[in-house]
């Protein structure tokens, strides 16, 4: 277990832990999971992420793979939020040699080691759904662009901070219409954002459901009956927001390592609940070794 020291920064509570599992933020931060934290240089840190989850700011600081501070929270905050949001609690170690040992394959070997510290993050469920209908045919500057223009107009400030808003509410969104989130430069993605606010607002998606069902393709077709959400987005929503790490979403990125990685094919199913994990590791080692022969 962790060990949690307490400390202030311009009278701001953190926390230090110690004796974390492997974990590295920039790696966790940089994969595309997660698209309201940015890297900071405010505390003299090696890497730094500042961002919004659950409504409330903080900033991860790290310098070692197994130790982090965290800005503006407490020991009680950590161990009742953002342990879980970092998935302190599985035993990454044991994965990878899971995904290793029954993959088979030299390339999911590399992508591991490669990929390695990254951790799926426990982000809300509203907010991944939300967020993974915009990232359709987008890139991630402009994801959080958009991302960002919608959480300032509606949602709520975030106390104690200057410019950092909570993620609006689907029932929020589904208020303001689709003129207005057009008007946001969410191009044709507005109407699919209507849509699931106005499903899952009225209680007609039911996001408890889902985080509580324990088959998977049972969550994709309650996903899939929203206008705009197909397999691909289902998937990431599922694995990034809901937990589902069985999930493994395909996208343009993936196609191609698939196709050239793994000729013979990947059993994704064999994977089990480290697939999406697995999926991780594979897309940001494409990402930054697309060009390998």
């Amino acid at each position: 277990m962790e060990n949690i020291t307490s400390f202030t920064e311009n009278g701001i509570p953190c926390v230090h832990i110690t004796d974390i599992p492997k974990t590295d933020i920039f790696k966790t931060f940089d994969c595309g999971q997660c698209f309201r934290f940015d890297a900071v240089s405010l505390y003299g840190n090696k890497y730094e992420y500042a961002g919004v989850a659950f409504g409330k700011y903080v900033v991860f600081g790290q310098n070692s793979p197994y130790e982090l501070k965290i800005y503006g929270s407490t020991k009680e905050e950590y161990r009742a939020l953002w342990r879980n949001f970092l998935a302190f609690d599985t035993d990454y170690t044991a994965i990878n040699d899971f995904i290793i040992a029954t993959s088979a394959s030299e390339h999911m070997k590399k992508a591991v080691e490669y990929g390695d510290g990254i951790r799926i993050l426990r982000q809300e469920p509203w907010e991944s759904v939300c967020s993974f209908i915009i990232s359709q045919n987008n890139n991630i500057p402009r994801i959080k662009k958009i991302i960002s223009a919608l959480c300032e107009k509606y949602g709520n400030k975030v106390e104690n901070t200057e410019g950092a808003y909570s993620f609006p509410t689907a029932n929020r969104l589904y208020e303001a219409g689709e003129e207005e989130i057009f008007a946001l430069k969410t191009g044709f993605r507005a109407k699919y954002i209507i849509d699931a606010s106005r499903s899952i607002s009225t209680g007609e998606t039911d996001l408890d459901l889902i985080l509580k069902e324990e088959n998977f393709d049972t969550c994709v077709d309650i996903l899939c009956k929203i206008k705009g959400i197909g397999l691909k987005v289902a998937s990431c929503a599922l694995l990034f927001g809901f937990g589902k790490t069985e999930a493994f979403p395909i996208d343009v990125w993936m196609k191609r390592c698939l196709e050239t990685r793994f000729p013979s094919g990947l059993d994704v199913k064999a994977l089990g609940k480290s697939a999406g994990i697995a999926q991780q590791y594979l897309f940001y080692y494409e990402r930054y070794n697309k060009d390998e022969v």
